[in-house]
């Protein structure tokens, strides 16, 4: 949509300028400045759980663990879950489509470099509080539990993760062009982080919690992954920030046009 603003000098000179500001449908929804949108992939039917990938190309549009939580749990959903082996396939398997490129419709090819934040966060305990707590601290893995409340034991860590200290919330690696570390790749591993770090991440949805509208998602068995889509998240100017990142800006055209404007209706008073 666009904003209007009318400026009128003397009788004879009336100017409009248009600002574009970020447009977006009711049914969205927006957490601050992020809005999710896109297709809720479901990977073996009904009965299977939901996903909703959220990749930013724009790094400094990615979001903080609490601000990844807030959006999937807006949207129905709660940050991802993986509480199997076979469940960890899925996401990979998904991932990897999306990030040969043949699908998604990102702009400039598929999804890059970039980790995405998963539910899984160390809970309050004691030895959150000491900086030098590491994997040698054989309490420290069981400190780590989901955030949508599964019991699920399943764990995917990089070579020598948790690291603990003040990392607490945990991201799976999606580091494609990075050099090899001691474990490996840093592909789809688990990796604790510091949770006001900024991050891509993905919802899960519960059977039955996502309409079987065609129009919100596709039923796909694990052969038919190719044809999904990732949620292409958008920036909202909301009203409460409309003066400061559309009004403000304008000043200086404003000011030009009455000049211009004060200029033309001085001349045009001097001739008679």
């Amino acid at each position: 949509m666009c904003v209007c603003v009318c400026v009128c000098v003397c009788v004879c000179v009336c100017v409009c300028v248009c600002v574009r500001v970020c447009a977006f449908h009711l049914s969205h929804v927006c957490v601050g400045a992020l809005s999710l949108i896109g297709q809720t992939v479901c990977v073996g039917g009904p009965k299977r759980p939901c996903y909703k990938i959220a990749y930013f190309h724009d790094v400094s549009s990615r979001v903080a663990f609490s601000e990844a939580q807030q959006a999937c749990s807006i949207d129905g959903g709660q940050l991802l879950s993986i509480e199997s082996p076979e469940e960890q396939r899925e996401i990979q398997h998904l991932l990897q489509e999306l990030s040969s490129g043949a699908v998604g419709g990102a702009a400039g090819g598929g999804i890059a470099d970039g980790d995405f934040w998963i539910g899984l966060t160390r809970v309050e305990g004691e030895d959150q509080g000491h900086s030098d707590v590491s994997t040698s601290f054989p309490s420290c893995p069981k400190l780590y539990m989901w955030t949508d409340g599964s019991v699920a034991s399943f764990r995917n860590w990089y070579l020598d993760e948790p690291s603990c200290g003040g990392e607490s919330c945990v991201v799976m690696y999606h580091q494609p062009a990075a050099f090899p570390g001691p474990g490996g790749k840093y592909l789809y591993q688990w990796n604790d982080d510091r949770c006001n770090m900024k991050h891509n991440f993905i919802c899960k949805y519960g059977p039955g919690t996502v309409s079987q509208s065609a129009s919100r998602m596709q039923i796909l068995s694990a052969n038919q992954l190719h044809a999904c889509r990732y949620c292409q998240p958008i920036m909202c100017v909301s009203s409460g920030m409309l003066l400061l990142y559309v009004v403000i800006p304008t000043i200086p055209l404003l000011l030009l046009i009455l000049v211009a404007s004060g200029t033309c209706c001085f001349q045009m008073l001097h001739r008679r």
